[in-house]
């Protein structure tokens, strides 16, 4: 039994809309809890994109994750359209605290809800840099406290 309820598409602030993959199924026939992982980090990163603050292949800045997790409500399985809903819960001076949930098409209540941690680095040193400019305007605009 989860510790608390699941959330609900009201929470967030974004919904990046995703598709579950044939090799997400396990063989209990549901998406296995890993490929989850990859639905956070692909939905942080398409918004991220999408708004022009991040460059994965020449970029000065990068976010390296530094800590997950997640709580699991409904399975899932292929072939389903998700979407995944966002907001940023803390932004630090070189970290943010994401929190994300996976929602199944037309429902309203979380099949998965997690937190994602990146720490913003420079991409040769890997060395802490602070969060500034346009990238902290866009993280500032999902921020819910």
């Amino acid at each position: 039994m989860p510790p608390r309820p699941p959330p609900t598409r009201a929470e967030y602030p974004v919904s990046v809309p995703l598709q579950t993959r044939w090799a997400d199924n396990d063989l209990y026939g549901h998406v296995n809890n890993a490929a989850y992982y990859t639905y956070f980090d692909t939905a942080v990163n398409t918004y991220l994109i999408q708004a022009g603050v991040l460059d994965i292949h020449a970029g000065d800045v990068i976010g390296l994750v530094v800590e997950t997790g997640c709580v699991y409500f409904a399975p899932l399985a292929f072939p389903e359209p998700l979407s995944v809903g966002l907001k940023v819960a803390k932004l630090g001076r070189s970290s943010v605290r994401y929190e994300l949930a996976v929602f199944r098409e037309g429902e309203d209540m979380a099949a998965a809800a997690a937190h994602f941690v990146h720490v913003y680095v420079d991409r040769q040193t890997r060395r802490p840099l602070e969060v500034s400019g346009e990238l902290r305007r866009v993280l500032e605009g999902l921020l819910v406290v």
